[in-house]
């Protein structure tokens, strides 16, 4: 797979050059979507957004289960299975190795408790994983976690200092592919071949990869989970968990229904009578993906959350990150000593909303916290240009 680089750009650190005009709007991008148009939604990577076309074929799909349910749930796992061949030929993945899941919460416990710990294993965690994966991590076995800085420059520093933490006793790493609050690449090709060759085992974070990269399986993974819902415009609770072949016979469902003969995928995916309309209708996002031309849309995503993020650094104290050519995300650091806690964080996102009709997403981190911003289709550039205006006299 061909992975973005994460070297820093030269000149402009936020990408862009000096006197580029904003962003245009995507052609059509903001009629597929029923978002509040009052509210600026600059935080897609948290919980995505639903398509009017796909959320028209999941209540086509609703319509027919309500209308004979027998036939419906008797019929949903080969139906499922059909849909999961289609996200495979978009993921480049084999069918028979991906199995639909609710979200990447999921993805991870199951890929947990597939890995064979012994006492005294431990697993090691970056201190940019996402707060319920690595809670899963800390459940299964003692975890170290690794402290990467923000602001270190490219992925050769990430890797060294990943590399440079494990002990005879890590067994398991969890790495983010994409990571959530700094919006950059972690889990390379380079660093997941160093890990194998390590004899650890590796779960990868893919939460935001599907739809927002062009080859979204980390090559190299032992178990990769992503979500649907965020930027392959999935309904919600719409994610897969990708297994290597020498760890699928351990995957076992984290609450079993119906034994499935099948084993896994069908095995995790049987959920008895459950809501399976959301999975069916996941391919229809990455089908719409296509058809608007997604090397297209990602540019155009991209572009704009590098607009937003140059807007933003123009203002003094707040710092660009580092960051991964090509992502639809950038984060800044605030001025120290904001949003260094959870609880100053959420305080400040909310209040942001609440002010200014703003949605950003605020993460906190010690000494102070920072900002990130999405570009998605619907977008405008006059969102990011009214965070921009009033941000500053929010973090006074």
């Amino acid at each position: 797979m061909t992975q973005p680089t994460s070297d820093v750009p030269t000149g402009d650190p936020t990408g862009r050059p000096a006197g580029t005009p904003a962003p245009t709007v995507f052609p059509g991008g903001p009629g597929l979507f029923r978002l509040d148009p009052a509210i600026a939604h600059l935080n897609h990577g948290s919980f995505g957004a639903v398509p009017v076309p796909v959320q028209e074929a999941q209540a086509v799909l609703r319509e027919e289960a309500h209308a004979d349910p027998d036939a419906f749930f008797i019929g949903a796992p080969d139906r499922i299975a059909a849909a999961r061949t289609r996200i495979a030929a978009h993921l480049a993945a084999d069918p028979d190795g991906i199995a639909f899941v609710s979200n990447a919460t999921e993805g991870a416990n199951l890929a947990l408790a597939a890995v064979p710990l012994a006492d005294g294993d431990e697993i090691l965690v970056t201190d940019h994983g996402y707060g319920t994966v690595t809670a899963a991590a800390a459940r299964r076995a003692p975890v170290t976690t690794v402290a990467l800085d923000p602001s270190l420059p490219d992925e050769d520093a990430v890797r060294e200092t990943v590399l440079a933490a494990l002990t005879p006793r890590t067994k398991v790493a969890v790495l983010d592919h994409i990571s959530s609050p700094t919006a950059r690449v972690l889990a390379t090709p380079r660093l997941l071949a160093d890990l194998a060759d390590r004899g650890i085992t590796t779960v990868v974070d893919g939460a935001h990869a599907p739809g927002m990269l062009a080859d979204p399986l980390a090559v190299g993974a032992d178990f990769w989970f992503g979500n649907l819902h965020k930027w392959g415009y999935a309904p919600s609770g719409s994610a897969v968990l990708a297994v290597a072949p020498a760890h699928r016979g351990r995957v076992r469902a984290l609450v079993p229904s119906w034994e499935d003969p099948h084993g896994f995928p069908r095995s995790v995916e049987n959920r008895a009578t459950a809501d399976y309309t959301g999975w069916l209708a996941a391919p229809e996002g990455l089908d719409l993906l296509q058809r608007l031309d997604a090397a297209k849309a990602r540019a155009h995503n991209s572009a704009l959350a590098a607009y937003g993020a140059a807007l933003l650094a123009e203002h003094p104290g707040i710092t660009p990150l580092p960051y991964t050519e090509g992502l639809a995300m950038r984060s800044l650091r605030l001025p120290p000593g904001l949003a260094g806690t959870p609880d100053e964080a959420r305080a400040l996102r909310e209040r942001i909303a609440a002010e200014q009709g703003i949605r950003v997403l605020i993460w906190p981190w010690p000494g102070g916290g920072g900002i990130r911003v999405c570009g998605q289709l619907y977008n405008r550039p006059e969102e990011y240009e009214r965070l921009a205006a009033v941000l500053p006299s929010l973090l006074k």
